[in-house]
């Protein structure tokens, strides 16, 4: 996979590999696979948080992108935008086929499942509540704010290199991840407070 620093010179060329891709260029495609796979996969883990689902949807995404590579509409000059949302929306159809099959689940199946002895099923609870509530706040911002958001924080790229990702100036992202993180602060203050 790509370094950062491979990362943010990648909304550069984005434009450029795009349109030789839509082309029928397949090696300008895959500079933009090589691009973003980490972005992408790294956004479907944090989604999905399994590996094995994460790299499922990244490939997904990917051959979605090609298939529909005439559609992409770059954000910014920058294709990660529209591989996020695709791979969202993979992320949520796996999410509810889980659910489904969870639900058919017989009891035999529970044997499967892991012995929690290092950790308390009131400590597991809480830790799955206030994960899922940082989901759900994520899930509520802006699609430009959710992809800062896995970049910078879940990423761990500098504002420099987001801005470069995605097209915009240092200061722009350093301004927006800033509301980013006070508005989740906001939403998440009450459900840590509910959690002591």
């Amino acid at each position: 996979m790509p370094s950062p620093a491979d990362v943010s010179s990648c909304a550069v060329t984005d434009l450029a590999h795009l349109t030789r891709a839509q082309g029928g260029d397949r090696e300008a495609f895959v500079v933009l696979y090589n691009c973003h796979v980490r972005a992408v996969y790294w956004f479907a883990l944090k989604m999905v948080r399994s590996i094995a689902d994460a790299e499922d949807i990244t490939q997904d995404t990917f051959v979605i992108a090609w298939s529909k590579r005439h559609a992409i509409r770059p954000v910014d000059q920058s294709v990660l935008p529209w591989l996020l949302v695709a791979a969202r929306n993979l992320g949520n159809n796996r999410i509810r086929s889980r659910a489904r099959d969870d639900h058919h689940r017989t009891d035999s199946d529970l044997s499967n499942f892991p012995d929690p002895q290092h950790r308390s099923v009131h400590d597991e609870v809480q830790s799955r509540m206030l994960l899922d509530a940082i989901d759900h706040a994520v899930g509520q911002l802006s699609e430009t704010d959710q992809t800062l958001y896995y970049l910078c924080i879940d990423e761990g790229l500098s504002y420099e290199q987001a801005a470069r990702a995605l097209g915009t100036s240092h200061g722009a992202v350093r301004n927006r991840l800033a509301r980013v993180r006070i508005a989740l602060r906001g939403k998440l203050s009450a459900q840590k407070e509910a959690l002591s």
